[in-house]
């Protein structure tokens, strides 16, 4: 699978993406505006910095950038998202899309989701936890503590056909909606945990 990390201007998990960098995780790395400051703190050039670059007010020298105009109908986010697609990634680790502003991340969110819908495997890295974007049908298989807390969300107007094995709470082929909190905070018990969907799009919030 060919995998890239791509990274935003939001709250970065430098410790997380220094270890996948190190195992040699990435085809290649992408910095959206902003997110190339906090790529150079840890020492890593991009293979690609785009945007509008309205965030971290210069364009980068020494780098390959792609400029665009503030005025414009995508998200730098999205435009990043596109690359990594057009240059074949399989799969994308996103750094960088959540926290900072509430809209922002909710587009990201949004937009990561479309994005799962078309065939790319999505991954978005937060502080402490992860998201995963789970299209149906799929499945996803879950390690973990026993306690730590994983939530299933919709991200469609309704996901039929929803179970969550092993588990503290369990769910068998239920349909969950985008207008409830029914998914919130199940808990890992230590056995092997599934989750999988007939159809629709689940956020999976993971513990890292």
């Amino acid at each position: 699978m060919t995998t890239y990390a791509l990274v935003g201007a939001a709250e970065f998990n430098s410790a997380r993406f220094a270890e996948r960098w190190a195992e040699g995780a990435y085809a290649g790395i992408f910095a959206a505006d902003g997110g190339y400051s906090a790529l150079k703190a840890v020492g890593c050039a991009p293979d690609l910095v785009l945007g509008d670059f309205d965030s971290l007010g210069f364009v980068p020298a020494g780098v390959p950038i792609k400029e665009y105009p503030a005025e414009k109908d995508a998200s730098d986010m999205e435009l990043a998202l596109e690359e990594a697609l057009a240059c074949g990634a399989d799969a994308v680790e996103v750094y960088g899309a959540l926290g900072g502003r509430l809209d922002h991340t909710l587009a990201n969110l949004q937009l990561l989701a479309s994005f799962a819908e078309r065939g790319l495997g999505v991954r978005a890295v937060g502080a402490d936890s992860q998201i995963a974007f789970l299209v149906g049908p799929g499945e996803l298989r879950v390690k973990g503590e026993p306690g730590a807390i994983v939530s299933v969300f919709s991200l469609s107007d309704a996901s039929a056909g929803v179970v969550e094995e092993g588990l503290k709470y369990s769910l068998d082929g239920v349909a969950l909606t985008n207008r409830t909190s029914w998914g919130l905070s199940n808990e890992l018990t230590g056995a092997p945990a599934r989750i999988a969907v007939e159809s629709g799009t689940l956020a999976v919030f993971l513990p890292l």
